[in-house]
């Protein structure tokens, strides 16, 4: 797992990962939900999509749309196992563990909490 600072640092180095925003019905949903509530919803995504060693459709998982946790996975890279070694060092075929788990959604919070969504 890496330090935060780095990862963000990193993560806005990349063309591909710097294009994901939040807008419209996505920046809308955070607003109405609040962001814990999208927490909760991010941890219960990373729980049953990703912390199996292997999970089922493994790199296409997570949608790129219509909820903001998602939004969030493809812009911090853990929206599929593969990401999360890449960007992570978190291995593949390894159940995740509650640290990691609770460091994805950490992950979540700050990107989230950086989009600047009027509250």
């Amino acid at each position: 797992m890496r330090d935060m600072d780095e990862l963000f640092a990193a993560l806005g180095r990349s063309r591909f990962r710097n294009r994901f925003r939040l807008t419209g019905k996505e920046a809308e949903y955070l607003r109405n939900k609040g962001l814990e509530v999208i927490l909760d919803h991010a941890r219960d995504f990373v729980i049953k999509r990703l912390s199996d060693a292997n999970p089922i459709n493994d790199g296409k998982q997570t949608p790129t749309r219509n909820h903001p946790v998602f939004v969030a996975q493809h812009a911090t890279g853990t929206c599929c196992r593969g990401c999360l070694a890449k960007w992570h060092g978190i291995p593949k075929g390894k159940p995740l563990t509650q640290q990691q788990i609770d460091y994805i959604v950490e992950i979540l919070r700050r990107w989230l909490a950086g989009q600047n969504i009027q509250q």
